[in-house]
């Protein structure tokens, strides 16, 4: 170590100990003083009654023992002094003084002795906040930080003498998820309010932090201090979003998957149209090459040809929303035109396995808050796991059904779709299972179907269930809440 930090820190001990000296040193000059003041001056007053100071003055030195010690020095000491001076004459009223004086001591002592207690608790309590995890500092009603605990400096890298005195918000470029004062009118109205903040370290580094704050009242009511504690979330939000990231990109597997199943529909239902359009076309043609054009067949023919075109068009319009990769976006969507989205995909499956198909679409259904393109994706798995479920069933029995309906609860309203199939069921022991990734009641199934409809149906808020029908076969049901902001 060089001369100069060996300096520094001799310099830094000798003024500490100079610290810890000069208090004692000032309150012992001080009661030797009283005493000689109370001791020597003729003044007829309870000059005694200034030991108080001397207790005070001690109260921030000693502890508990010590202060009695100096309170009772301090009554000793004016006794003293009274015998010194009254020896030999005493009096009501110079001995009413000397009451006055050592009661105030004692009064002073005690007080004094509690203060020390209510301090040492508080201590207690700031050092317990110490060892939490968790960032915990408060502020006034202004914002400004008054106590700044060591979860915190370590969470975000400012030393408490850095933090006191300066405005949260600005400090820590807090990003909050709506209006500030929507979040005060629900802090002072519940005194509570909990929610994810966007913090900023430092060094600079954003993070989240899930934060609860709490709401101090002074005695009469008023906002006094708020206690915010703040734990850091951001690796869990970034593993949320990650998983997130990964259902999105199985369910587009999924989704081409499916297609790839209905790949001989899909080819029907764009056929048809094309050999319906170059069909008419021909027509047209025809009835332009008479002598006299028959002008009314040619409009009919070419209104066919524009019908089977748009029908096509449909058709590769919902291809290619269903084979899109992108995020999802919650809309308001219309449950049964996401059926009649699907039945156009599945007009095919429906006629080579040879099932009847019965709807029972609800009126004026209201709308759900969901992504079409995923509430489409549950609704053709559902319909094909149920088509195929049939084939071991006789043709003529072979009926699929799907319902819509609002169910008016008392939890609030909701939007339910059944998909019910006439085919042989599951074992009622499977049930629990169904649900399950990679498990399958099909031996070519991948598992994935139900598993993956069930997180997008979850993630709309909603449920989805299996239930055997009591004349057999199943009935899936998804259970969808009505979002307030949707319904007109």
């Amino acid at each position: 170590m060089s001369r100069s930090g060996g300096a520094m820190l001799e310099d830094a001990a000798a003024t500490g100990t100079a610290k810890r000296w000069l208090m004692p040193a000032m309150a012992a000059s001080l009661a030797a003083a009283i005493f000689i003041v109370d001791t020597l001056s003729p003044l007829d007053m309870a000059i005694a009654v200034l030991y108080v100071v001397v207790v005070l003055l001690s109260a921030g030195f000693v502890e508990r023992r010590g202060l009695l010690l100096v309170g009772f020095a301090c009554i000793c000491l004016t006794l003293l002094s009274f015998i010194i001076i009254h020896g030999q004459d005493y009096n009501l009223a110079s001995t009413m003084r000397g009451v006055v004086g050592a009661a105030a001591i004692t009064v002073t002592t005690l007080l004094s002795l509690r203060n020390q207690k209510a301090t040492r608790s508080l201590r207690e309590q700031a050092d317990l906040l110490d060892l939490t995890h968790d960032a915990i500092f408060v502020r006034d009603d202004a914002d400004t930080i008054t106590y700044w605990n060591h979860g915190a400096e370590k969470l975000y890298g400012w030393s408490r003498a850095e933090a006191l005195g300066r405005k949260a918000a600005r400090l820590l470029q807090t990003v909050f998820p709506s209006a500030t004062a929507e979040i005060r009118v629900e802090l002072h109205r519940t005194g509570r309010w909990e929610g994810e903040l966007v913090h900023t370290r430092k060094n600079g580094a954003r993070l989240v932090v899930m934060s609860r704050w709490s709401l101090q009242h002074d005695e009469r009511g008023r906002p006094m201090a708020t206690m915010e504690t703040n734990s850091d979330i951001t690796e869990h939000k970034r593993a949320e979003n990650a998983l997130h990231q990964a259902q999105a990109e199985l369910a587009h597997v999924t989704r081409i998957t499916t297609m790839g199943e209905l790949t001989a529909s899909i080819a029907h239902e764009i056929n048809q149209p094309l050999a319906a359009v170059v069909t008419y076309g021909e027509a047209c043609l025809r009835w332009l090459g008479r002598d006299v054009p028959d002008i009314g067949e040619v409009q009919a023919s070419v209104q066919q040809i524009i019908r089977n075109g748009r029908r096509a068009s449909d058709v590769v319009a919902r291809l290619r929303s269903l084979a899109r990769r992108s995020d999802p976006e919650h809309v308001p969507v219309d449950v049964n035109e996401v059926v009649d989205d699907i039945l156009l995909l599945l007009e095919r499956e429906l006629s080579s396995h040879r099932v009847a198909l019965h709807l029972s679409l609800g009126a004026g259904l209201p709308r759900v808050l969901g992504d079409r393109v995923q509430l489409q994706q549950v609704a053709i798995n559902l319909a094909l796991n149920a088509i195929q479920a049939m084939d071991a069933v006789p043709e003529g029995q072979r009926r699929l059904e799907i319902r819509t309906v609002v169910d008016h609860a008392e939890a609030g309203e909701t939007v339910l779709m059944d998909v019910k199939d006439s085919g042989p069921g599951v074992d009622p022991q499977t049930m629990p299972m169904l649900f399950d990734a990679f498990y399958s009641t099909k031996t070519e199934g991948m598992g994935m179907g139900l598993s993956i409809s069930r997180s997008i149906i979850e993630a709309h808020g909603g449920r989805i269930s299996a239930a055997l029908n009591d004349e057999g076969g199943m009935c899936f049901r998804v259970t969808l809440p009505v979002n307030e902001e949707t319904v007109s």
